[in-house]
């Protein structure tokens, strides 16, 4: 007799579809039983309004965490930038796989670089975190754009460019390299111009606390080196006070000399969304071995900088 499938909640997008598609595969091999995708529609994807206006954080988790709790599903995949940082004491992220690449991208018209770009150029985003940078770098380079709000799933945004509409949008390559669209992609853009979201390109496996078993199944599909990446990231986050729709980018990569990795670079940008203002400042350090020595790390760098001014760019009060 075959054991009974694991339940696998998954937003409906043709990306979450993908995304969680692979986590399923990578779960049947693991535990040699069958992994049936569950599809439940959240309201960030029902909502047309700009995730700026609806709270950004939580909007497209909420539904997925109810269907966990009523037990409707046994675990459930999510893009990890979409997580609020506060973790429910009743659920667990089990595993955060290793993680896509966390860089954005250009599609533009004409196979168009950024720094091709016309003058008056109008680029589509509905982040202000990448319409802080993108404007920043627009100023300190002497280019004209102009940064449009758009939402929208992937073929939504795509088509802005294909109709005319816009001259190039921009998107995660994580997203694309999973949707299988990364052949699009007119100009990877440097981590240097525009940092990504915290948590860009990684995915969290969440499943109920109380769920030992299938914890510990899960577990096997962690990368420590991206939770440790990530965790920091969020940290950042968490201490800015920043929801995800606010305009923080943080990366954390390793150092490596040869095969050997040396240390841990966090990275933090907050800005105005024109681009006058930003606040970006580094940290390094040694690879964190706990979850407390990643979060210390966030911290820090959130404390430095607050220390410079970042609380009053992000329309947030801090404490």
């Amino acid at each position: 007799m075959t054991e009974k499938a694991l339940r696998l909640g998954t937003r409906r997008s043709k990306l979450a579809m993908a995304q969680s598609g692979q986590v399923a595969d990578a779960v049947s091999q693991v535990t040699g039983r069958p992994v049936e995708l569950v599809e439940i529609t959240t309201y960030g994807d029902v909502s047309r309004e700009h995730l700026a206006q609806i709270g950004g954080t939580g909007v497209f988790v909420a539904a997925l965490r109810e269907a966990l709790a009523r037990g409707e599903v046994d675990f459930a995949v999510h893009s990890l930038k979409d997580l609020p940082t506060t973790q429910p004491d009743e659920l667990v992220v089990a595993a955060i796989p290793e993680r896509e690449d966390p860089r954005d991208v250009i599609i533009a018209r004409d196979a168009l670089k950024l720094t091709d770009l016309p003058r008056g150029a109008r680029i589509g985003t509905g982040s202000p975190r990448r319409m802080a940078q993108l404007n920043a770098y627009a100023r300190g380079h002497g280019m004209d754009i102009e940064t449009v709000p758009i939402r929208g799933n992937v073929d939504t945004r795509i088509g802005y460019v294909t109709k005319g509409d816009l001259d190039a949008v921009v998107l995660a390559a994580a997203g694309l390299n999973r949707v299988g669209r990364s052949d699009e992609v007119t100009d990877f853009l440097s981590v240097d111009t525009v940092l990504p979201a915290p948590g860009q390109g990684a995915l969290a496996v969440e499943t109920t606390a109380d769920n030992a078993e299938l914890i510990a199944a899960l577990a096997q599909l962690d990368d420590p080196l991206t939770r440790a990446a990530v965790t920091a990231e969020r940290s950042l986050l968490a201490a800015l006070e920043a929801g995800c729709s606010a305009p923080v980018g943080a990366l954390a990569d390793l150092l490596v000399d040869g095969q050997t990795v040396k240390e841990m670079r966090l990275r933090g940008v907050v800005g105005t969304t024109d681009g006058s203002t930003l606040v970006q400042l580094s940290t390094t350090g040694p690879v964190p071995e706990t979850h407390e020595a990643a979060t210390a790390l966030g911290r820090e760098l959130a404390t430095e900088m607050l220390a410079q001014g970042a609380a009053g760019l992000m329309g947030e009060r801090a404490l």
